[in-house]
């Protein structure tokens, strides 16, 4: 089988910086105090993810796994290692990204699906299924602007299913909108399971990790904690207690499926 995504030695360095003026900056390096400090948002990951594999990309909030998602996306770039990836990749790894808040939501499914690599062809083929599946109704022609953040998520998610991908990439798609979307993004993304296309779903719910994924991938603070088996990696979390494993969204869900 062939290898569809391959980290080594990956990292990736951001700089934070204490003040925002010249006059805050002076003063703190007369008084010998630091004015920024450099952290690893990523720091020395490897991996391998073979075609056709659903990963669940879990950890805490700040552990890098939005980092991650984007330089596999080709958004960045990693400062040190190599990261490497087969085939068209397409998902939604923020909500409305990309979304030029002063068009449409028209306007931005045409613009969106253009970034994502679509030709106009397979727009015109897809494009009522997209706006079927996104359920905007009326307010598709409404500039984007004044969605709120789970109609973004309709259309960002809508546009980016529809796209004929070899790598599907979704971060907490399933965190904003309500019950019946998400009941769709998972059918969809079972599809998508099914089709022999590589998933990498990034979640906080054990729920939906465990019924997508048949692996799970931990980040602690930027580093590999654990790679294995769901229940496993779960447990290793500590998201298997009852507050959390069995939440009624979830035990929904999965009986709407």
């Amino acid at each position: 089988m062939a290898a569809s995504i391959v980290l080594e030695n990956v990292s990736k360095t951001f700089t934070l910086r204490y003040h925002r003026t010249f006059k805050e900056v002076t003063v703190a390096k007369v008084r010998g105090h630091e004015t920024s400090e450099n952290f690893k948002a990523i720091d020395d990951v490897s991996f391998t993810v073979e075609q056709g594999e659903s990963i669940g990309l879990m950890g805490l909030n700040g552990s890098g796994k939005s980092t991650l998602l984007k330089m596999i996306n080709g958004v960045m770039r990693p400062d040190e290692g190599n990261l490497l990836t087969r085939g068209r990749i397409a998902g939604l790894i923020a909500t409305g990204a990309g979304f030029h808040p002063q068009l449409t939501g028209r306007d931005n499914l045409v613009l969106n699906a253009a970034i994502l690599g679509m030709s106009e062809r397979e727009l015109q083929r897809k494009f009522d299924d997209i706006v079927e599946f996104a359920e905007l109704g009326r307010t598709l022609d409404a500039p984007v602007g004044h969605y709120s953040s789970g109609q973004k998520a309709r259309l960002g998610f809508a546009v980016a299913i529809h796209v004929d991908s070899d790598i599907f990439l979704a971060d907490e798609v399933l965190a904003v909108g309500d019950k019946p979307f998400r009941v769709k993004c998972i059918q969809k993304m079972t599809e998508i399971r099914k089709s022999g296309r590589t998933l990498f779903y990034v979640s906080h719910s054990p729920g939906s990790v465990k019924r997508m994924c048949d692996r799970v991938i931990v980040l602690e603070n930027g580093r590999l904690g654990f790679d294995g088996d769901p229940d496993a990696g779960i447990h290793y979390l500590h998201y298997d207690g009852d507050d959390l494993a069995g939440t009624e969204t979830d035990a929904q869900i999965g009986n709407d499926i």
